[in-house]
């Protein structure tokens, strides 16, 4: 089963095959899936995850948070990716999930383990299977566009 492609990606397809020797409209593609797709909706994703750490705190152990912050992450994750992102190809999932996964590490290392200095230490399971998910879903969901079986 095919799904039909995002506008923004026919867009991107058909720019591709009428403009093949054309630099500023393939610059152009590339800049929008780096600012918008990469680094907007990666830090947007983030930020979620980090309020939604701030108020489980005041419901929820310390050791706990993680594990009620990401069933909601991976739903927003998920929710991006159909909605807002469409990658069709392993190359633009790849770099996607690479680039949503150093924002991650990056943006909890400065702003979770170096400014607030958690007492019992941040790194457990469940960030790192964070960190594992924010690779590995833009890359099912590019397979999932294909019409290939996850």
């Amino acid at each position: 089963m095919r799904f039909p492609l995002h506008p923004s990606a026919a867009k991107k397809q058909e720019a591709l095959a009428l403009c093949a020797n054309s630099q500023p409209i393939i610059a152009q593609l590339m800049t929008t899936f780096i600012t918008r797709d990469m680094l907007g909706w990666g830090l947007l994703q983030w930020f979620a995850g980090y309020l939604l750490g701030f108020i489980f705190y005041a419901f929820v152990p310390p050791a706990s948070i993680g594990w009620f912050v990401m069933p909601l992450a991976v739903a927003l994750t998920c929710l991006v990716l159909w909605k807002w992102v469409r990658v069709d190809s392993r190359p633009d999932a790849l770099l996607l999930g690479l680039a949503w996964g150093m924002i991650a590490i990056a943006c909890d290392y400065l702003f979770l383990v170096k400014l607030l200095n958690p007492p019992d230490g941040y790194y457990k399971l469940d960030v790192y299977l964070y960190y594992l998910l924010m690779f590995v879903l833009p890359v099912a969901a590019a397979r999932i566009r294909r019409g290939a079986v996850i």
